[in-house]
């Protein structure tokens, strides 16, 4: 049984303005994310990924369709239900600044969800140091503040916090693409070595085909609201059957830059010969 279930989702935001027609950022989105797994969720920007996952946290609205959690209808759940499902869904943003406050030390912005649920002041800190020790920071972090650490540390920090109230789900929205390379590989080691760890299961948002082979066990791509391609990882992201999927693939860079050369050749030709419209991505 899945552990999130979403079937035929549509978002319709309101038209800004005098006469403005409303726009359609979802058009029947249907996924699932098992228990324990890492499901991929791949596009370029504005293809409706992140809508996707603010949806699900149940900040987008949701105009047709479901969103299942655990067997349970969350798609239009009360606000008290909302923060009650806080606690099994958990988020990691791009910048970890905007889930960090800067005038709050690391181990008070951990504590602070952990307070609102008024957890005993000796377990949250029980928790908080095994939320660090999880990310690989030291004890000592809790008094120091965000501004003093690195890009991947604050990130390793925002991963901890949505740690410390042992989710069983977690919506990562670009969650290094911030980040140096070499950064990235250590953050995306930890999410690896995190699930294997608590089994926790991830939806992972990212516009990097490369980053999403590496990270999850099946892979959806998205392309102006719609998935357009599904399947396991290892296929979609190799063999894709999709064209604007097998664009996504040729566009993403390579070490060697003869590779790159003959790739972005490719690329160039796939485009001219043949365009994704939106007769092929359906």
């Amino acid at each position: 049984m899945s552990l999130l279930t979403v079937s035929d989702l549509t978002v319709t935001y309101p038209g800004r303005g005098w006469r403005k027609p409303a726009f359609t950022a979802l058009h029947e989105v249907s996924l699932d994310v098992r228990a324990g797994e890492t499901v991929g969720l791949v596009g370029e920007s504005g293809s409706g990924k992140s809508t996707l996952g603010r949806a699900i946290l149940g900040l987008a609205p949701v105009s047709g369709g479901s969103i299942s959690y655990d067997g349970r209808d969350i798609a239009h759940v009360s606000q008290r239900v909302r923060r009650e499902l806080a606690r099994d869904i958990q988020v990691v943003f791009q910048d970890p600044l905007s889930s960090l406050s800067p005038s709050l030390t690391v181990g008070e912005s951990l504590a602070e969800p952990l307070r609102v649920r008024r957890v005993s002041r000796s377990e949250a800190d029980d928790r908080i140091r095994e939320a660090l020790d999880l990310v690989h920071l030291p004890a000592d972090a809790v008094r120091r503040l965000p501004r003093e650490f690195s890009g991947g540390q604050r990130q390793r920090i925002a991963i901890a916090r949505a740690l410390v109230l042992e989710p069983r789900l977690i919506v990562c929205d670009e969650p290094v693409s911030a980040l140096d390379l070499t950064t990235q590989a250590r953050v995306l080691d930890l999410f690896l070595d995190v699930q294997e760890r608590t089994g926790v299961a991830y939806l992972f948002i990212s516009h990097d085909l490369s980053v999403v082979r590496v990270m999850s066990h099946r892979v959806a791509v998205m392309r102006h609201g719609r998935i357009v391609e599904a399947g396991d990882a290892h296929a979609v992201t190799t063999s894709p059957t999709n064209p604007y999927t097998r664009q996504l693939l040729l566009a993403a860079p390579v070490a060697d830059p003869a590779a790159q050369a003959r790739r972005r050749a490719d690329y160039e030709a796939s485009r001219a010969m043949a365009p994704y419209s939106q007769e092929t991505t359906r």
